[in-house]
């Protein structure tokens, strides 16, 4: 089988589907993985055939309106209309990155797509003729009755509108639904139909698969998701076979007790240097060291002292073992790798499906109450910081679900359920 895989975003969003390439060529597979081209590396390191997408959205990070969108997170009516704002300045950037997918699909030999539910390579795949499989990274796109869409911050609803609360999220998709068509008939040359731009239908309305990258342990399942509908689990991507810690990274740890990690990816806010000043306060309050990683235009990179180390990156299922507990912005990526190293977490969320992320590690026992990023205090991340180090009923919760969010294994599931549609 040869698989094309498809994804868009920051690293959240491709490293889990090149997680995915690397399990598809351990059982035998070929893997063609297509992502924004500043991905190209990481996908070298581990081996796997890569196609360049433009970098579309990406190039976005550090305009006002987007990271208003990601300082509101989308509530109230403000975050409304910021993040219609922030729908339409995105639009245009997706024409080259569909133009892109619609090239690698063409050059792939591809018996299935696969891709996450922000690109429509479903397209792609009626063009070859082939099966697409939809990835979701977060709970929210699949509809169902018995619990209103995580990913929308709404007030609570009678449970007669939950189903109907999904809509917002399929509102999203049809922002695209223009420029997706022009690349489908234009470019692709495909005819225009009704439901073409639906996920989880093909053509004849049959149930496309739909894989869930994440963990029943810590999200609800459905009773009325089709058969088709399947959570399998976290996937997490090893660390590169080249790669090695850095001297001081190594030094650092071996130096003292465990540090802490923070890191908030690329979720930068506008103010990184106001993050950095909070960072380094709430470290020395709280007695801790701490490893601070900037990623991608994250925390501001003078971060300094004794107790701190400062780190572009470093593979989580490497680092987070190693650490006391992990401070991050609630991606979902991160989220899984904090829960399989078994360590207790503090989440800061912005925007999308962080929020919920953070509601659910509080639920589980395994962190302190969310601290939203706009509400985010030296005081504040002192004493969450303190609660998850010094907690023993918290570190021993922690350890006791990563067994079992490890004993999953969401790549072995998701491959299999691959092979059975091809």
């Amino acid at each position: 089988m040869r698989a094309l895989l498809v994804t868009h975003g920051t690293r959240g969003d491709v490293q889990p589907m090149l997680a995915l390439a690397v399990a598809l060529r351990q059982r035998g597979h070929e893997a063609v993985l297509a992502a924004p081209g500043s991905f190209a590396d990481a996908a070298a390191e581990h081996g796997i055939e890569f196609a360049p997408l433009d970098e579309g959205p990406n190039r976005l990070m550090d305009d006002p309106v987007v990271q208003e969108a990601m300082e509101n997170g989308y509530r109230g009516l403000r975050g409304k209309i910021t993040a219609v704002r922030t729908a339409q300045r995105l639009k245009p950037w997706m024409v080259a990155v569909l133009h892109d997918v619609g090239v690698a699909a063409k050059a792939s030999r591809a018996d299935v797509i696969v891709h996450t539910t922000g690109v429509a390579a479903q397209h792609a795949a009626e063009l070859l003729g082939v099966p697409s499989v939809v990835v979701a990274l977060q709970p929210g796109w699949v509809p169902t009755a018995e619990f209103p869409c995580p990913m929308v911050p709404l007030p609570r609803l009678p449970k007669v509108l939950n189903r109907t609360s999904y809509l917002a999220v399929s509102a999203i998709l049809r922002t695209y639904a223009g420029i997706t068509t022009t690349w489908r008939t234009t470019e692709l040359g495909l005819p225009r139909r009704r439901g073409s731009h639906d996920l989880f239908h093909d053509k004849d309305g049959n149930d496309r698969l739909v894989l869930q990258a994440f963990s029943r342990q810590v999200t609800v399942a459905a009773g009325d998701w089709p058969d088709s509908v399947r959570t399998t689990g976290f996937w997490y991507l090893p660390a590169a076979s080249t790669w090695s810690p850095p001297a001081r990274l190594k030094e650092f740890l071996d130096a003292g007790q465990a540090p802490v990690y923070i890191g908030f990816g690329s979720m930068a806010g506008r103010d990184a240097r106001r993050t950095r000043e909070v960072v380094e306060n709430a470290v020395r309050q709280a007695g801790v060291r701490a490893v601070v990683a900037t990623g991608w235009g994250g925390i501001d990179g003078d971060v300094g002292g004794d107790r701190v180390l400062v780190i572009e990156h470093a593979p989580h299922d490497w680092l987070f073992p190693r650490v006391s507990a992990v401070v991050h912005h609630g991606g979902g990526g991160t989220t899984g790798a904090a829960l399989a190293a078994g360590r207790p977490q503090v989440v800061c969320p912005f925007v999308a499906d962080q929020p919920y992320w953070a509601r659910r590690m509080h639920a589980a026992g395994v962190a302190p109450p969310p601290i939203r990023q706009q509400h985010l205090t030296a005081d504040r991340l002192a004493e969450a910081l303190r609660q998850a180090t010094r907690d023993a009923g918290m570190r021993e919760r922690a350890g006791h679900l990563g067994r079992e969010v490890r004993e999953e294994n969401g790549l072995d599931a998701a491959v299999s359920a691959i092979e059975r549609v091809v």
